[in-house]
């Protein structure tokens, strides 16, 4: 049997000349396929004597690996034309994308932007915070079901002091009344932490929380901030209720409902007269100065104005959901 001895030389030639991996594989066919002389001449090991075949199938092998590694190198080139000739650099290229802030982001400055423009100012406070500061000081009696551990997330700690997750913005108002000056008129944006997970409740979420303190404030003046903040907000005309509720850091306090189309009353926020013993626990004379406070979550808020009905869906980092916000 005779074996070429230029096969390989005279593939190696062929190859350079492809330009598409149709070629490609049309040619490796030709040397490795079935039809191939190298598949034939396998077969054909049968028809010689003993001592012949040896030496022909040993050749053979080895014509056979050299033209395997031969293919197998110029696959990659091969690849490579046929990608670059895919290219249309003429083609438009990919729409560059932009970020935008989070919803809840713009429903937290649309709120702060409101209250900038009576001349609140904005503070922000300590997340974790200490029991103090977060309950003592906002008149939460020791027994309150909010100082429990299955409301509260309290921190391992070798110090003394007991720290926690601050529940609500109410303690950046205590450092504020404890430090500033008076009249103080202030909004204490940022995140809290509670147990609670559900469709309309998250561990954490983003309260905004208000706080006048002043001489000659009164419950008033309180519905007449919130009503029109309430109609700024929603920019319409809005029906509004203050039921009597209770908060231990507020006397009276109320709930705000406003009604929202078909859904009827809806609770929005939390209010009220900020309490004696707050006031008097930051060293403020309750003859002369006296307070209100208020309370939102902005989600709710923000479910509300944009109509979503999944609280968890604000973090769930689904791109089709928040891209459907206007920047």
């Amino acid at each position: 049997m005779q074996i070429p001895q230029d096969l390989i030389e005279t593939a190696a030639l062929k190859l350079k000349s492809v330009q598409s991996e149709a070629e490609f594989f049309q040619l490796r066919a030709q040397y490795l396929g079935k039809k191939s002389f190298v598949v034939t001449a396998f077969s054909k090991l049968r028809d010689l004597q003993s001592d012949k075949k040896v030496n022909v199938a040993k050749e053979l092998n080895i014509l056979k690996n050299n033209l395997t590694k031969l293919f197998e190198t110029s696959i990659e080139d091969i690849e490579g034309k046929s990608d670059h000739k895919k290219l249309d650099v003429s083609l438009p290229a990919d729409p560059f994308l932009v970020g935008s802030e989070h919803p809840i982001t713009k429903i937290s400055q649309k709120i702060i932007n409101y209250f900038t423009l009576l001349n609140y100012q904005i503070f922000s406070g300590n997340e974790i915070e200490t029991d103090f500061y977060n309950f003592e000081a906002l008149n939460f009696p020791e027994n309150h079901p909010a100082r429990q551990m299955h409301d509260t997330f309290y921190l391992n700690s070798s110090s003394k002091t007991e720290y926690l997750l601050r529940t609500h913005t109410s303690n950046t108002q205590v450092h504020a009344m404890l430090n500033e000056d008076l009249p103080l008129y202030m909004l204490s944006p940022g995140r809290v932490f509670r147990c609670d997970s559900d469709t309309t409740h998250l561990p954490m979420f983003t309260q905004i929380e208000g706080l006048v303190v002043d001489e000659d404030v009164t419950f008033g003046d309180l519905k007449g901030v919130l009503i029109d903040f309430l109609e700024d907000f929603f920019n319409e005309k809005m029906e509004v209720r203050f039921r009597p509720s209770y908060f231990p850091f507020t006397e009276p306090s109320a709930e705000v409902d406003i009604k929202f189309g078909k859904q009827g009353w809806l609770e929005i926020l939390g209010c009220g007269m900020v309490h004696p013993n707050v006031l008097n626990g930051c060293n403020i004379d309750t003859k002369k100065f006296r307070g209100f406070a208020f309370g939102m979550g902005v989600e709710r808020l923000a479910m509300l104005y944009y109509g979503v009905t999944d609280i968890r869906e604000f973090y769930s980092s689904n791109l089709d959901f928040l891209n459907q916000f206007p920047s």
